[in-house]
């Protein structure tokens, strides 16, 4: 699936609505593929979710997204921008963004509070090592 880095897991939720779902995938999909440093791929239906589940399930589609493993923490902000960037050019766009056991929902337009709660995500993600993060790269 993916060589270096710790994968993320991307999933557009819609509220059940699955054509819209796989819509909105593909196109956040094909927004971060043109990245630089980023390797983007959808999840395997048949890969557990998380510990204990068998599948995706039926209808959800989600992605998974590496960057380079020698530069964490600039990866990161990098994908959680292109993330912000990409849910802001529709209204109620967001993505659950997924790392081992911790999650986070983006939204296109934060506030102060979601924003903290973005970096701190980060810092837990990342387990501190790298450089200091630049608040305005985010």
């Amino acid at each position: 699936m993916h060589n270096g880095g710790t994968p993320w897991t991307l999933a557009v939720p819609t509220g059940g609505d699955t054509l819209r779902q796989e819509r909105l995938t593909r196109d956040l999909h094909d927004t971060l593929n043109r990245t630089d440093g980023l390797v983007v791929g959808f999840r395997d239906a048949d890969e557990p979710t998380e510990r204990g589940h068998k599948g995706a399930g039926v209808g959800e589609v989600a992605l998974w997204a590496v960057g380079s493993a020698a530069v964490a923490r600039p990866a990161s902000q990098v994908l959680i921008t292109l993330i912000k960037e990409w849910c802001a050019k529709e209204r109620h766009r967001k993505v659950v963004v997924t790392v081992g056991g911790d999650s986070i929902e983006i939204t296109g337009r934060p506030d102060a509070t979601q924003e903290r709660m973005v970096r701190d995500f980060q810092d837990r993600i990342v387990g501190g090592d790298g450089p200091e993060p630049d608040d305005d790269a985010a």
